[in-house]
């Protein structure tokens, strides 16, 4: 950890002197820029095991996790919105989830300045900001309209990636996992006749217009069809979410490190636990090290917990793979 502490303070800002000379000479200009400040972006369709990543991450650098998915923001709807639990969190600290007003839109400037100011607390503590979410509008509000972002700091952006048909197969058995874990009481208790077409805050939530349909004439058909259009309004989610992603990487050039996770979803148990370790969790680890101490300037120093590619895998616990199987949906 104080090896960390210290990977961060070097990856600071240096403040330059000013320096001018007769004749209106500024030697800022010639002096190298100082370094910026460093932020790793999780990005990913939804279900693809975003937040596990960043969280894994977090348990291995000195780091805190800022949410960017837009419906996680609002308060409540805690199953729909497929938040992180308690346990799942592991004792990273989260910022920007669950604390919105949910009857009120929270808007991508709004999460541009609230994600700002949380960054920049993080920083101030020698801490890593580690953001995570599914929302790229978000992420393209932070990072590319913003011009003070921009010049304070440098973006490490990790892609997790599913086969498109592998993840709408998972997605559609999450929906009936979160089916079976409340998922219809739970909308229901949110459910207001007079707000039923309402598209504002957290009503905009996957499951709250279909369901609202099934509340006003509840029998198990309307139910069933609920829950199906649930699972059909998710893939197509996930699909625009992927469709986002390729953009953004396309327009605005931004260096992505792509990482398939595809055979994790293919897996059980602790093969799966092995395969997000090998493909995802262990090279994130490795190329968020190198973008924290450049490589370039100097050797990276050896960190003890993060794996090699030849470190042994040591089965996980029985608490670990409970966690892990319900945090790989996020």
């Amino acid at each position: 950890m104080a090896i960390m502490k210290s990977l961060l303070s070097a990856c600071k800002e240096v403040a330059v002197p000013s320096m001018s000379f007769p004749g209106g000479i500024n030697m800022e200009t010639f002096l190298p820029r100082s370094r910026k400040d460093k932020v790793v972006i999780v990005m990913g369709a939804t279900g693809t095991g975003k937040s596990r990543l960043a969280i894994d991450l977090a348990t291995k650098f000195s780091a805190e996790i800022v949410n960017s998915d837009k419906i996680q923001v609002y308060k409540g709807l805690d199953i729909a919105t497929n938040k992180v639990t308690q346990d799942e969190c592991r004792g990273i600290t989260h910022h920007l989830i669950g604390f919105a007003d949910p009857n009120v839109d929270f808007s991508a400037d709004d999460f541009r300045h609230s994600a700002s100011q949380v960054v920049d607390s993080i920083v101030a503590k020698d801490r890593l900001p580690i953001i995570a979410g599914g929302s790229n509008s978000y992420i393209k509000a932070l990072v590319h309209d913003n011009i003070e972002f921009q010049s304070r700091y440098s973006c490490c952006f990790l892609w997790v990636d599913v086969s498109l048909p592998v993840l709408q197969s998972f997605v559609s058995k999450r929906v009936d996992q979160m089916v079976q874990a409340g998922l219809v009481d739970e909308a229901r208790r949110f459910y207001n006749p007079i707000l039923a077409n309402s598209t504002i805050g957290l009503r905009r939530a996957i499951g709250v217009p279909e369901l609202n349909h099934y509340f006003q004439n509840e029998n198990a058909k309307n139910l069933e069809e609920a829950i199906e259009e649930i699972k059909v309004n998710t893939c197509k989610l996930a699909t625009r979410q992927l469709q986002n992603i390729m953009r953004l990487e396309n327009q605005l050039e931004w260096d992505m490190h792509h990482l398939d996770a595809t055979e994790a979803f293919l897996k059980q148990g602790f093969e799966a636990h092995e395969a997000w370790e090998r493909l995802v969790a262990r090279p994130s680890s490795l190329i968020v090290r190198d973008f924290l101490y450049d490589e370039k300037e100097e050797s990276a120093p050896n960190f003890p917990n993060i794996m090699t590619t030849n470190s042994v895998i040591t089965p996980p616990s029985m608490n670990t793979m409970v966690n892990a199987v319900a945090a790989v949906a996020r």
